[in-house]
Order: C-alpha cells, then structure tokens, then sequence
C-alpha cells in the first residue's frame, strides 16, 4: 500500500487544526464541501485521451459544484508517478484524480504495491475495447479468416503492435490467442510508444495486424490505409457500426479487458463527500457537453456507480494478472 508520508500527515493534521480553530465541526466541512478549488491529478500527459477527459468533466464539475476543478499532470513511471499522487493525497476531496486501467496491471509488473483496492472508486466514465486491425490491402477480409491463417502459421510469422511490452493492447492479443489454443507469443509482438506509432507501422506494411481500440485507430482507418475487423466486445461501438464484435465474427464469447477510465479519490475519503462526488459525475456524465466531446474523439461511454466501478476494477485486476501470467509478464 502507499505509505502516507510525514508531509501528508502534516498537510491532514494542519487541515484539522485548523477546522478546529474556525469552530468547524468535521460533519460540517464535510456538508459545505467544496469550499475551495479541487485539483484532479492526471497520470498521463497533457494533450492526451485522459487528459482530455479529465478537462471535459473537470468543467462539468465546476459547473456542477460552484468551484474551480484544475487538472495537474503528474506524469512519470509508467502512470506510477500520478496514481501514487492520487492515493497518497489527504482524504478530504480537494485531491481526486482520473485513474485508468493500467492501475490494475502496475503491481502484476512490479512496478508499484498500489491497486485499485487503495482509492475510492467514485464512477466509470469510458471503457474502449480493444480492436483487431489490418493493413486495408490485407488479404483477409474477417477476423475468422486472419485468425484461421495464424493459426495455420508456425510461430513467429505473423507480427503484431499496439503499445508496449505488457500493455494492455499486448494483453489483449495474448487473451485472442489464448481462445485460439495459440501460445501467448505464437505471434511476435513488436513493442511500440503507443496505438499511434504502431498503426502507421501498421499502414506501411511493417504489420500484419494491429490490437488498439478503434478510436485510437480511426485515422488510419478513415485515411483508407487500414481496416477493422472486430471488436474484443460485447456489443458493437455506435460510432463505429459497421465493425462486428468478436462473437459475430467468430462465434466465441471471449470479451478482452479494455482501455477504461474513471474517477477516484484517496482511499477513506469521507461518504458525504464521495458520495457528492458521484452524483455531480453522474450529471456530467448525462450531460450533453460529455456526449458530444466523447463521440467526437469515439470515445465509449460507459457508466458505473462507485459500487459498480470497485467491483469492475477487481474483476479487470483478476483478469488482467491471469493475461500477464500467461504471456510471462508477471512479476508479482
């Protein structure tokens, strides 16, 4: 767990000093929040997807509230650095953060002791399945049919991308293949700098297949140099209709982990508050400014209450260790 440093135990001590000199009842603060900015930490850089999303709500919930919400990147270790911020931040509601999937796989890579269970899960805002991509002159036309020529193929022919070693688009493929009764590095996969990178490879012939979310490969897509074949989903993306889901295209019922993104506060933030913090979630959420921010980028939206996020995020961590186990990236 996040060890709480003496400056966090300063910062939560001078904080109850001083409610106390004012006269101010902790149940009382805790029903008059927030009566000062927030600052929601982003683990990621500025510029990027999470990013954004945490700029598109943080205006929701001033909105909302009545106070500023300044996102702060914190970037640094692989998302170590900005979740390390988020938990180890005094539980009063002025420090909250936007959390993403790779907290599930951080301790599984020895990276860090930090794991969902050490915040307060406040809602599910985003959750982009993985996709299956090729090149837009590639021979198969399905996902069956590229699915059935790797199998047919010796280890090692086929090469794919998406991000880095042990991400989660790495992930994503080793759960394919594991449905396919196909070793985890059956196909070769080259470690790329992201989703981006990886599909221009991908465009130039450098790959026979892709595993990234849609939204991540809709560029290429829509610049006529690469093609969806499926989705790692349930159901199919709205803004991108016409890319089957993988049962459609194979028949299995396999549903891959994707790249999620909620919001979260230390862990033992008061219940009042997180509990105003979900509701003012809720109603950005539902709001129409979300809406359309989230399908312009294609984002999909998917919602969960804090309950729901918690459990979400335990089942995403148990599954996710099972991927990493299986492709020898575990650690932990």
């Amino acid at each position: 767990m996040a060890k709480i440093t003496r400056r966090t135990f300063g910062t939560i001590a001078a904080a109850a000093a001083a409610s106390a000199g004012l006269g101010i009842r902790p149940g009382e603060a805790q029903a008059n929040w927030p009566q000062r900015p927030v600052t929601i930490i982003c683990p990621w850089g500025a510029g990027g997807g999470t990013d954004a999303v945490a700029r598109i709500v943080a205006g929701g919930l001033e909105k909302e509230l009545g106070q500023p919400f300044n996102v702060v990147n914190r970037t640094g270790g692989s998302g170590v650095v900005g979740h390390t911020a988020i938990a180890s931040a005094a539980p009063d509601g002025y420090n909250i953060g936007i959390i993403t999937v790779e907290i599930a796989m951080m301790h599984w890579q020895g990276l860090t002791e930090l794991k969902p269970s050490n915040f307060t899960g406040l809602a599910q805002m985003n959750d982009d399945p993985p996709g299956i991509h090729v090149k837009a002159d590639s021979p198969y036309k399905t996902v069956k049919e590229l699915a059935d020529a790797i199998k047919a193929a010796p280890a090692g022919k086929f090469k794919a991308s998406g991000t880095g070693q042990g991400g989660i688009w790495h992930l994503a493929l080793i759960s394919w293949l594991k449905t396919l009764n196909l070793a985890p590095n059956h196909v070769t996969w080259v470690p790329s700098n992201g989703a981006a990178p990886a599909m221009q490879d991908l465009a130039a012939g450098g790959l026979d297949l892709c595993t990234c979310s849609v939204p991540e490969a809709r560029a290429i897509i829509e610049a006529g140099k690469a093609r969806a074949l499926a989705i790692m989903a349930p159901v199919r993306n709205p803004q991108f209709a016409n890319v089957p889901t993988l049962k459609e295209g194979m028949g299995t019922d396999a549903v891959m982990v994707g790249a999620w993104r909620g919001f979260a506060a230390p862990k033992a933030l008061p219940k009042p508050i997180a509990e105003k913090l979900s509701a003012a979630l809720k109603k950005v959420y539902e709001s129409k400014e979300y809406k359309d921010f989230m399908d312009n980028r294609g984002f999909t939206m998917v919602w969960a209450d804090a309950a729901g996020f918690e459990k979400m995020m335990e089942t995403s961590t148990a599954s996710l260790g099972e991927s990493m186990k299986a492709g020898g990236l575990a650690k932990g």
